[in-house]
């Protein structure tokens, strides 16, 4: 899933600054999944920003709602009255719905109020860590199910940099496991450990951009 974090507050009430109708929309999928965009957030920040109005004077109208995307078209239109409505959309979607919103709704301000992070797995409560870059050329079947791009401080290919110790990478000798660490236990424990004797060629990244943005057209869909 797309993992995101809220922005400080003191940005998000800087942004908002002198709107008079603010809808604060949250996503129902990938951000409420990390808890940074659904309805609860959604109604935490409003909240915040009431009192915070009240208590300085500022005559603001927030209104709340949340979708279940915001990056397909059908589920906005719900909320295609709020919008039209509002000053400002103060979206609590990742990257992809805030630009999608925009497009949707062209000459309304659509303000970020999340940074998104990365494709990330939930490893415990409370807790996600990257698993995926988007690189466009997936190669999980070279390294037993453990991508070098993402895992890999440093995006190797062929094995570990000379700063990593005791399965920690240098970067961060607390929190990071080595990537490369990573891949060679699993390889062995798949007994697939002749496959690191293997050179993994320079990996072409056009495959992921081809000079510019990703875009992918399934013509048995298209209507």
């Amino acid at each position: 899933m797309i993992t995101a974090v809220q922005k400080p507050y003191e940005e998000i009430s800087e942004m908002v600054k002198g709107f008079k109708n603010l809808l604060i929309l949250g996503c129902g999928s990938c951000v409420t999944v990390c808890m940074t965009g659904g309805e609860k957030e959604v109604e935490i920040l409003a909240s915040t920003l009431r009192l915070a109005n009240k208590k300085n004077g500022v005559s603001m109208d927030i209104v709340e709602d949340t979708i279940e995307r915001q990056c397909d078209r059908e589920f906005f239109d719900d909320v295609k009255e709020k919008i039209d409505r509002a000053d400002a959309v103060l979206s609590m979607a990742c990257g992809v719905g805030v630009q999608f919103c925009s497009e949707v709704f062209e000459g309304k301000r659509i303000l970020p109020a999340l940074n998104t992070k990365f494709y990330g797995a939930t490893e415990q409560q409370g807790t996600w860590s990257e698993r995926c870059a988007g690189c466009g050329d997936c190669v999980l079947d070279k390294f037993g199910g453990v991508c070098p791009i993402a895992r890999c401080s440093k995006s190797l290919l062929n094995g570990p940099c000379g700063g990593s110790q005791d399965g920690k990478c240098e970067v961060d000798t607390e929190n990071i496991d080595c990537g490369w660490q990573l891949i060679y236990d699993r390889l062995k424990s798949l007994d697939l450990l002749s496959r690191l004797e293997e050179n993994e060629p320079i990996k072409d990244w056009s495959t992921g951009r081809d000079g510019g943005p990703g875009k992918i057209v399934r013509e048995d869909m298209v209507l």
